[in-house]
């Protein structure tokens, strides 16, 4: 048996019609995707993506918590699986690459395996995490996180949408709750494929980002009750406004992350205001605060600074103040011999590759507190994600695909 080396490629075509057959369930308004986790439209593209595994030789698990493990078995049966894989789900306005390149990609692997008839002592597992955008139902990385012990299953099944649709009943409504006990599985290691999500790995003209550290990060969902009041005839000292006051928590969060740089970030990317009425001050208004770090120390004082001065900006106000912790993670390290692995990989395929640290979550994160986990990313146009203008090329997905490929078969270890 041939081993993998320099000659030795993915199927770049292949992938890449898979990513664009993916695209075609759940199409946003404006050339990217609206597929979010457990609507019809996930539901449509696991089945995709059943069928494709199937076709590929998968056999399929599925958990309580509608993830789905498709397993190409290995020669030892007792050897752990080598799990890859990322998520289906997309956000509202979402693009088509973000969590479906590091699924398709490690179908892509089994495929090209199959292809070159290479066996591997251990079983590979490609999997599909449930709802890991957290953009329906907060947090994110939902599945990982009760699969990592981190969240309990009832507290998941129990997380509503903005119409009160709880999880668990949504997950029984499309038909993917299996029976699998969430986090029963033991992993050999676990490879997460990602676009990278910021522009880093295109400023500097690198095909790969070894990805070594993830950053932690806090969501802050804060609800400040004032007194809903007519704009106009409200004079301005009577006015008991939470519209003001998140607009000085805005403001605040911003000089916070800028005191703590470099390596910090902080903003605000959603709220709500009621009754949003352009003539009626808000009586409530609710938003959320992401900060995040890849040092803990960092991370800690950011939460403890914002929470104390949103505190004293409500109490100068007059406004009730109320905070909840809808999402939290330390930071990731890496396990160092994969991330080696993955550098190897770039190097023996001559790809240009430099280490980067991810500044977004991801199931790998929950997943690198129960095994060795490691991740890589690709390029992506402006570093813009999230977007339904997300891009990137064939030959980047290509390109992170073979190192996918080396890294996931050298830990699997081929049978001669």
């Amino acid at each position: 048996m041939t081993s993998p080396g320099e000659n030795l490629r993915i199927n770049g075509d292949r992938l890449w019609e898979s990513l664009m057959a993916m695209a075609e369930i759940g199409p946003g308004i404006a050339g990217g995707n609206n597929r979010q986790t457990l609507t019809d439209a996930d539901k449509q593209g696991r089945e995709l993506f059943q069928s494709w595994c199937e076709q590929a030789g998968l056999s399929m698990g599925v958990d309580q918590m509608g993830t789905m493990f498709m397993t190409r078995p290995g020669t030892d049966p007792d050897a752990l699986p080598v799990y890859v894989g990322s998520h289906l789900d997309t956000q509202p306005t979402g693009g088509k690459y973000d969590g479906v390149l590091g699924v398709l990609a490690g179908l892509e692997v089994v495929r090209s395996l199959n292809d070159l008839n290479i066996r591997t002592r251990h079983p590979i597992v490609v999997t599909n995490w449930t709802n890991e955008e957290g953009a329906r139902f907060a947090p994110a990385m939902l599945a990982s996180g009760v699969f990592a012990g981190v969240l309990s299953q009832d507290y998941a099944y129990s997380r509503q949408d903005r119409e009160g649709k709880s999880f668990g009943e949504e997950l029984e409504r499309i038909g993917w709750r299996g029976e699998e006990q969430v986090g029963a599985r033991k992993m050999h290691a676990y490879f997460e494929y990602h676009i990278e999500q910021g522009p880093i790995l295109e400023a500097e003209n690198k095909q790969i980002g070894v990805v070594t550290h993830g950053q932690g990060l806090w969501w802050l969902e804060f609800t400040l009750t004032g007194k809903e009041a007519h704009t106009g005839s409200t004079p301005m000292k009577m006015r008991v406004n939470a519209g003001l006051a998140m607009a000085r928590i805005l403001d605040m969060v911003q000089a916070v992350a800028m005191e703590h740089q470099p390596g910090a970030v902080g903003g605000v990317g959603q709220m709500q205001f009621s009754p949003n009425s352009r003539n009626v001050l808000p009586g409530t208004v609710v938003f959320t605060v992401d900060i995040r770090s890849p040092e803990l120390a960092k991370l800690t004082a950011m939460r403890e600074r914002i929470e104390a001065q949103a505190q004293a900006i409500c109490a100068d106000l007059g406004v009730d103040y109320a905070m909840e912790a809808v999402g939290h993670f330390d930071p990731v390290t890496f396990d160092p011999k994969l991330v080696a692995r993955v550098r190897e990989a770039a190097e023996k395929l001559g790809y240009s590759h430099m280490d980067i640290v991810s500044g977004a979550g991801h199931d790998a994160c929950w997943a690198a507190k129960v095994a060795p986990a490691t991740m890589i990313m690709c390029p992506c146009v402006d570093g813009l994600s999230h977007n339904e203008a997300e891009d990137i090329s064939k030959e980047w997905a290509t390109a992170g695909a073979d190192v996918l490929f080396h890294a996931v078969v050298e830990t699997a270890g081929i049978v001669e």
